[in-house]
């Protein structure tokens, strides 16, 4: 999943982005407000969000884009552990709660859990004709065959899983794939959905001419 996180503590805030990659997810970290809202129209999968930054208050930055509709699911990681707090972060628009100092294994387990609410069902398995991809276990499978996937060919089977039965504009899928990161050449998109076309089948993953790519809705 391609992660924005709002964090200026610069050892806790570098630690998590490292942790986050290794575990597979892109990871877009900012230490203000200023440098969040200038990724105010990036696509983004999960919100990971401080209360307190330099130069202002993370939930409401969070209560802000509740306001235009955007429904992007979002978790709190704050030094704020009262009972009244955590009721007015979950009020304000945050989905989950993480109280500071955390394990990142258990942050890392809450994002399963909001991966398997984005796919939208109970189970993290999803079938979509004969290939099987389990989000949590990060595994693939045709036709009951496992399939190893690259770290970039899984990031971006995994955004389109999420999104199964959608058209993903070709720009949103590189920047949910590859962040902002300058050293990928600018065909890695169309290399990625290549080999995955290779290992999952032509089929799977549809071009739709000047709109972008689709895999079929899960069964």
């Amino acid at each position: 999943m391609r992660l924005l996180l709002l964090e200026d503590d610069e050892l806790l805030g570098e630690g998590l982005r490292d942790f986050l990659r290794l575990e597979g997810h892109v990871v877009d970290w900012c230490r203000t407000l200023n440098e969040a809202q200038a990724l105010r129209d990036e696509p983004f999968d999960v919100l990971l969000a401080d209360w307190q930054l330099p130069d202002g208050s993370g939930l409401e930055w969070l209560r802000g884009r509740r306001s235009r509709g955007d429904a992007t699911p979002a978790l709190m990681l704050t030094a704020r552990d009262l009972l009244q707090h955590r009721i007015e972060g979950l009020d304000g628009g945050a989905d989950d709660y993480l109280v500071k100092p955390f394990a990142a294994e258990e942050l890392a387990a809450r994002l399963r859990v909001m991966q398997r609410r984005l796919a939208s069902g109970a189970t993290s398995v999803k079938r979509l004709g004969g290939v099987e991809v389990d989000l949590a276990a990060r595994l693939v499978r045709v036709d009951g065959r496992r399939v190893e996937l690259t770290a970039r060919e899984w990031a971006v089977l995994e955004a389109l899983v999420l999104r199964a039965g959608r058209i993903v504009p070709k720009a949103d899928l590189e920047r949910l794939v590859l962040g902002f990161d300058s050293e990928v050449a600018s065909n890695a998109l169309e290399v990625h959905v290549s080999a995955l076309r290779r290992k999952l089948g032509r089929e799977f993953i549809e071009t739709v001419r000047g709109l972008g790519y689709r895999v079929e809705a899960a069964a």
